[in-house]
């Protein structure tokens, strides 16, 4: 090849040739140029929910998540974002009455649900009994985890009134009752940084023990 000086290939020219590829790949229309079709418009889909006592409309991409709805869309932003992947609790909601992690669910599934976040539940003139009694004991410190320890601890107290087994059951025939450990048990999936377990142990006692 050395008598054919016009097949030498030096270093510069590959760079030079590889700069110049990748730039016309990424320019606008790009796509369109090189035959393919251009990137289409994510689907979109009406949904319909009540969240806290009100009734919401919406159209939305049908990849959003119930927290992202809630947080981007009704600019209710007392749901919080954690982890984004369902393992801290920050997130939780009440879906008819049910605790769920927002973040692991699409909004368009909750057609017609009826929704409860954190300000649904009370306010400041008038908190809802494990609002006050968060208050009273201390169940929070940085109060990010707050409004899903709040929720969950609500759903809680419901499922044990209800019946709802759990693992710490030594007899699953009989009705569970309100003990530190059942709830310490039920609150495992909504995790605390500061470390507040304790108080927030004790806010659901005297909240069990009132309704008792």
């Amino acid at each position: 090849m050395a008598d054919r000086p016009e097949l030498e290939i030096s270093r510069r020219g590959v760079l030079a040739s590889g700069a110049m590829g990748a730039a016309i790949a990424v320019a606008p229309g790009a796509a369109v140029a090189q035959g393919t079709s251009a990137p289409q418009a994510p689907p979109t889909m009406p949904v319909r929910f009540k969240v806290n006592g009100k009734p919401q409309q919406m159209t939305l991409d049908t990849r959003t998540t119930l927290l992202d709805a809630l947080r981007e869309h009704l600019r209710l932003t007392g749901t919080k974002k954690g982890c984004d992947h369902g393992q801290c609790g920050a997130c939780t909601v009440l879906v008819g009455g049910k605790r769920i992690n927002s973040c692991l669910t699409l909004a368009v599934m909750h057609e017609g649900d009826d929704i409860v976040t954190i300000e649904g539940l009370g306010t400041p003139d008038k908190l809802h009994p494990m609002q006050a009694a968060f208050v009273k004991h201390d169940g929070y410190q940085c109060g990010y985890c707050t409004p899903g320890q709040i929720c969950s601890a609500v759903a809680v107290l419901d499922e044990i009134r209800r019946g709802v087994p759990s693992h710490v059951q030594s007899d699953l025939t009989k009705r569970p009752a309100a003990t530190g450990m059942e709830m310490r048990e039920r609150m495992s999936g909504n995790i605390c940084r500061c470390g507040a377990y304790s108080n927030i142990a004790e806010a659901m006692a005297e909240v069990a023990g009132a309704k008792a």
